[in-house]
Formats: C-alpha cells, sequence, structure tokens
C-alpha cells in the first residue's frame, strides 16, 4: 500500500484535520466534484438530472457509528423520506446505508429492526436496499444482518471488498440466499495479515471474484454491482457478461462522467452513487485514498 494512501486513510480519522481543512473555502469547493450538496434536494435534483441522460441513482446519506439511539431514529425516519421522495418522482434509484448509522455499535438487534423498518417501506414502493460494508471489525455483523434480513426480504443486497482475503469464503457462504452483491476494491486501513494491500493484487481478485460469481450464479437473475472506476477491470466485466444483463456498474458522482454515460449508452446498466450530507470529511478523504491522483487536484487549489 502507498505511502499517500496511508496518510489519507490516517487522515480520514483525524479529528483535528478536518477541523482544520474544512475551513477552507477551496477544500469544500474541492469535495463539489464528488457530492452535488449536503441536503437531500441536491441529490435529488442530481438524479433526476442523471435519469435525463439514462443513468440510475443510488442514494446515501453520509455518517457512520452513531453511539445514541435517537440518532439511529432520525437516520431511519431520513431514509424513509428517501424511499417516499424517490417514490414520488419516479427515479430509478435505491438507497445505500451503513449499519453503523443504524445503531450497529449500540447492538446488533437495533441495526437489524431499523434495517427491517427501510427495508419495509423499499419492498412497498418496490425498491431496494444496499447495505454498505464498513471496515473489517464489521464484517462478520454485517452479513449476520444481510442473511436475517434477506431471508424475509428479496430487496436488500450487500456489499464485499475485494482486498479482503476472506471474501471469496464470503461469497460461497451467502450463495444459497440467491444474494445481491456490490463488489468495491475496499476503502479502509486494514492489515496485511487480513488484506491485500497491492493495488495489482486487489485487481486479480476483484476479477476473479466477478468471473467466480459468474460461474457459481449461472443462469439467476441475482444483482452483481460493480462498483469500480477501473476501465480496465470494466472492459473485462463486459467481456464475460456479454448478456448485459447480470451486471449493473456503480460509480461515485462526479468520477469519470464521460465513462458513465458511454457505459449507459451501450446498454448496460449504470448506477451513480449520490453521496450528501455534512458528515462529508472522512468519506471524502477514503475518496481520495481510493485514487491517490486526486489529492493533486486539491493541492492545485491549495497553492493557487
Amino acid at each position: 500500500m502507498g505511502i499517500t494512501r496511508n496518510v489519507l486513510l490516517w487522515g480520514s480519522q483525524s479529528k483535528q484535520l478536518q477541523n482544520t481543512l474544512t475551513k477552507y473555502s477551496f477544500f469544500q469547493g474541492a469535495v463539489k466534484r464528488f457530492m452535488p450538496g449536503e441536503d437531500l434536494g441536491s441529490a435529488l435534483a442530481a438524479s433526476e438530472a442523471l435519469k435525463a441522460e439514462g443513468v440510475s441513482t443510488i442514494f446515501t446519506h453520509l455518517g457512520e457509528n452513531i453511539s445514541y439511539e435517537p440518532e439511529a431514529d432520525l437516520v431511519t425516519r431520513h431514509y424513509l423520506e428517501v424511499l417516499d421522495h424517490i417514490k414520488k418522482r419516479k427515479i430509478d434509484a435505491n438507497i445505500s446505508i451503513k449499519l453503523t448509522q443504524l445503531g450497529l455499535d449500540i447492538s446488533t438487534e437495533l441495526a437489524y429492526k431499523k434495517l427491517e423498518t427501510l427495508t419495509k417501506r423499499a419492498g412497498k414502493h418496490k425498491n431496494f436496499v444496499w447495505i454498505d460494508m464498513e471496515g473489517s471489525p464489521y464484517v462478520d455483523r454485517t452479513l449476520e444482518i444481510y442473511r436475517k434480513a434477506k431471508k424475509t426480504h428479496k430487496n436488500v443486497g450487500v456489499c464485499l471488498q475485494a482486498y479482503l482475503h476472506r471474501t471469496a469464503k464470503d461469497l460461497d457462504s451467502l450463495l444459497p440466499l440467491s444474494p445481491a452483491i456490490r463488489l468495491v476494491k475496499g476503502a479502509y486501513k486494514e492489515d496485511p495479515s487480513i488484506a491485500f494491500q497491492s493495488k495489482a493484487e486487489v485487481d486479480m481478485n476483484y476479477l476473479a471474484l466477478v468471473r467466480h460469481m459468474l460461474q457459481k450464479w449461472g443462469k439467476n437473475k441475482n444483482i452483481i454491482g460493480i462498483g469500480t472506476h477501473d476501465e480496465q477491470i470494466i472492459r473485462a466485466v463486459q467481456a464475460a457478461d456479454g448478456s448485459r444483463e447480470r451486471c449493473e456498474f456503480e460509480m461515485l458522482y462526479g468520477i469519470k462522467r464521460d465513462l458513465q454515460l458511454r457505459i449507459a449508452r451501450d446498454g448496460y446498466k449504470m448506477r451513480v452513487l449520490i453521496s450528501y450530507g455534512a458528515y462529508w470529511f472522512p468519506w471524502y478523504m477514503r475518496r481520495l485514498a481510493e485514487r491517490p491522483a486526486n489529492v493533486w487536484f486539491v493541492m492545485k487549489n491549495l497553492f493557487s
């Protein structure tokens, strides 16, 4: 893992750095490259603009690791509102949530209860809920909750991370559930004993996992979300899934927009993840860590 990536991941956890950098207008401006605004209205407007170009969306309200149950209540009510807005505006959009936003640090039971509330509302609206994956200490509990939810709700999927050594076994363990999986590379700092460290290793495992899913899952219409901006991986996935029906590509708002539109025009399902909310600093720093070249964009503004 590169020095720059390590520094950025450290910075994502630094409250002092957050308090310093977020005061600067140049830094706030750089963040707008990745999110249309902090409020739901901005996210909805961006989604409607993308809809006009044939691109679907996913909404995620930024936040994690809440420690009080009333906060989990607020998050749940917010996402219920989001689902209602999606239905009313007839947008092709899902929601994606972190279980620590729903109280996982308080109790597994609380997080599941809140998730069930959301999946029920989403089901009523014929919509879908994605569960984000967080750092490695949360993987087992996240998958436990996903397995429980999938038994009674078809409209729920979970994110897995290609840089973890365990992910191939996790995929096989989920197979009997006919799962919906979003595969990403991974954006947390993890020990070499549990995670691949080099880009080449992560890329190789990513493609192996996608091919494994396509082979093992046969012709079942399980959702396979390809969460990457790596054009080489995207081309390899397209070659493996010639039907254009098995995989949907999922990318971040504001990154490689031309590629997003090209994927949609080529007949593949393309979803853009729209993030919004005041809790953007750690999320943004992890996005920079995924692609350290973006740091130069920030530095150029700093010294101009």
